[in-house]
């Protein structure tokens, strides 16, 4: 069954420029979709015309119908004085209109109307209520808090103090709790921390409805989305399987598209040379060689068929490294930090030696980034101390950029903060994709992302030894976080960062600092041995192991290994062919992406060829773990 449909959908803002272009595609019931593209890409504009709050200026859109729709990215805005635990509990709006409409049925059977009729809509209505979760809201609701880290305390502030983070994190739950059939999550890991992050995703997990959402978070979309539609220039590129299987794919198409590309181009220069050539033979008197020379250009004119295929072209960016002397980066000797009767962090003693990548994790609010304005010299502690090397240089990229003159456009500020010349400034603005008329933008439109990407430009220039990064990758779209993880690789001095991108802190992590219930637990190690080790702590007692059963002994097959071998190989061809199928019924599906009847059969086709697949791969790997059997004996 189909839960949305977007059919022939054109949106633009500016005249001649479609964000959306005649898109089309749609989403099954239980599906998982990732929705990509850099951003401006136009997926928030879909989002916002999939709720209805924008319309297209061509196609339509439309879910299935009585089926519950809701969108994360908008924050409601609640009456004055609503609590958060007010906010949450609006979730239970339709639950407690059917059991006021219960009550009500309960008053009238006792004051003795006729029963049947009273009686079955009251058999419905307790129906839908106890399916709904009407008997066992407290648990549901004291989960989610849990999960999301909404505690008891935030849940009697007023909605409207929190930030922007927070209300994000407070409508989460409340869409959770709802219980909605179409979940469209705009970046829902953007504001939570790994915990929270987790509980998310296990909940997605078990969440038996359909799933679309846009995110930046690699390590989500893995475990989320079971398929992938990348939005570019208006249209849509579809991709059958996680973020991991997208990335792989996209490559693959993109080396196919280029041979396709240089074979056509190989045939038209081999033909184009021949219809030269006919032209001169024609000029030295063979008049009738110039209509062979014009029929073959008509032919290579039709053999331009594909567009060469692009790549988003690479920053060319470093960090300058200064020279470290010494093992001595960092020592803190007894550090203790306090907001008023909040103590942060107490005790805390830690060294950091030359070479080492750090990662500061944490919860929200427990003080990480306190810790790195410690260190920065922005805060002071209420006791203790950090000693930096003396040949210690730090390079600080925050996760709140500001400029001290927002009204100045890119070239001026690279002048003016950087000590370059004009040419040396549009030079680096070019290397960080900054070019042509977008130098002479003021920062102050720029997105959050262009601002850290022009930041990360200016900080490439420094010499440092010392690089802290606080949540280097928070609103950067896929490719830009890309560009910093890079830089990042290729920088070899100190490293202390963040973040809440499991992607980046399993690439770059050898060493974690968690900061949780006023402590820093400090693992020599990456995060992958950290979580297993913590995995270890936290057992109390080991499980216990199931007694296995008995193996049943598989029958002697005749005919040795040769028919073995004979019925693998047939498979393996089977699945080669199979494989061949569902390559080209995806480009039948890209061709007919404005055809909804011929894309949903097209669509129907795969399915059935994805279970064939299956099966195919289930038989091969049941063949060969018998091969092997029997060539072992």
């Amino acid at each position: 069954m189909i839960d949305i449909s977007v059919s022939n959908v054109s949106k633009e803002f500016e005249v001649g420029n479609r964000i959306l272009d005649e898109l089309t595609f749609q989403v099954d019931t239980g599906e998982r979709v990732g929705l990509l593209g850099k951003n401006g890409a136009g997926k928030t504009t879909l989002f916002r015309i999939l709720t209805g709050e924008l319309e297209p200026d061509e196609g339509q859109v439309s879910t299935a119908s009585g089926k519950r729709v809701g969108l994360i990215s908008q924050i409601p805005v609640y009456p004055v004085g609503y609590t958060v635990d007010r906010v949450l509990r609006t979730a239970f709006d339709r639950l407690k209109e059917l059991e006021r409409e219960m009550t009500f049925l309960a008053g009238r059977m006792e004051q003795g109307e006729d029963e049947t009729a009273l009686l079955k809509r009251y058999d419905a209505l307790a129906a839908a209520f106890e399916s709904g979760g009407g008997y066992d809201t407290e648990t549901a609701l004291n989960k989610v808090c849990n999960g999301l880290d909404i505690p008891g305390e935030m849940r009697e502030r007023q909605f409207s103090d929190l930030s922007g983070g927070e209300k994000t994190r407070v409508n989460l739950g409340r869409l959770i709790l709802e219980d909605t059939d179409v979940l469209l999550l705009d970046e829902p890991t953007n504001h939570l921390d790994l915990r929270a992050t987790e509980w998310l995703e296990e909940y997605l997990a078990r969440f038996k409805g359909t799933v679309l959402t846009i995110s930046h978070d690699r390590y989500f979309l893995d475990k989320v989305v079971n398929r992938v539609i990348e939005l570019e220039n208006g249209k849509a590129e579809f991709y059958a399987g996680n973020y991991s299987f997208y990335v792989e794919e996209k490559e693959r198409r993109y080396e196919e598209k280029l041979k396709q590309y240089e074979k056509e181009q190989a045939k038209i220069e081999q033909l184009q040379a021949a219809a030269d050539k006919l032209h001169l033979w024609a000029f030295m008197g063979n008049d009738k060689l110039h209509k062979r020379a014009f029929s073959m250009e008509k032919r290579i004119e039709r053999l331009r068929k594909t567009d060469k295929p692009k790549k988003d072209r690479k920053l060319e960016i470093r960090f300058g490294e200064r020279e470290f002397r010494g093992d001595e980066v960092m020592v803190i000797k007894d550090l203790k930090k306090s907001f008023g009767a909040r103590t942060l962090f107490d005790h805390v003693d830690l060294e950091v030696e030359g070479g080492e990548r750090i990662a500061l994790l944490g919860d929200n609010g427990t003080g990480k980034s306190t810790l790195i304005k410690l260190i920065l010299g922005e805060e002071e502690p209420d006791s203790g101390k950090i000693r930096l090397g003396p040949t210690v240089r730090l390079g600080y990229l925050p996760q709140i950029i500001h400029f001290s003159h927002p009204e100045r456009n890119l070239v001026d500020t690279m002048l003016y903060d950087q000590n370059c010349s004009t040419q040396e400034a549009r030079d680096r603005l070019a290397a960080f994709n900054f070019r042509g008329e977008d130098v002479f933008k003021s920062v102050s439109t720029l997105s959050g992302g262009e601002q850290s990407r022009l930041r990360l430009c200016m900080l490439m220039d420094a010499k440092i030894n010392l690089l802290i990064l606080d949540e280097p990758t928070n609103h950067l779209d896929l490719s830009s976080r890309e560009w910093i993880e890079e830089a990042v690789a290729d920088y070899t001095g100190n490293l202390l960062f963040v973040s809440h991108d499991r992607y980046f802190i399993r690439q770059f992590a050898t060493r974690i600092w968690m900061l949780e219930d006023g402590r820093i637990t400090d693992f020599d190690g990456t995060f992958e041995e950290y979580r297993a080790w913590k995995e270890k702590k936290l057992a109390v007692s080991p499980p216990k192991k199931e007694e296995a059963e008995p193996k049943k002994e598989r029958p002697r097959r005749t005919g040795g290994t040769k028919l073995l071998e004979k019925e693998v190989a047939a498979v393996e061809r089977e699945v080669a062919r199979a494989e061949e199928r569902m390559y080209d019924l995806t480009r039948e599906i890209e061709d007919a992406a404005s055809d909804y009847l011929k894309l949903t059969e097209l669509y129907e086709q795969r399915e059935a060829l994805e279970e064939e697949i299956a099966h195919l791969y289930a038989t091969w790997e049941r063949l060969s773990a018998e091969l092997e059997e029997v060539k072992a004996e």
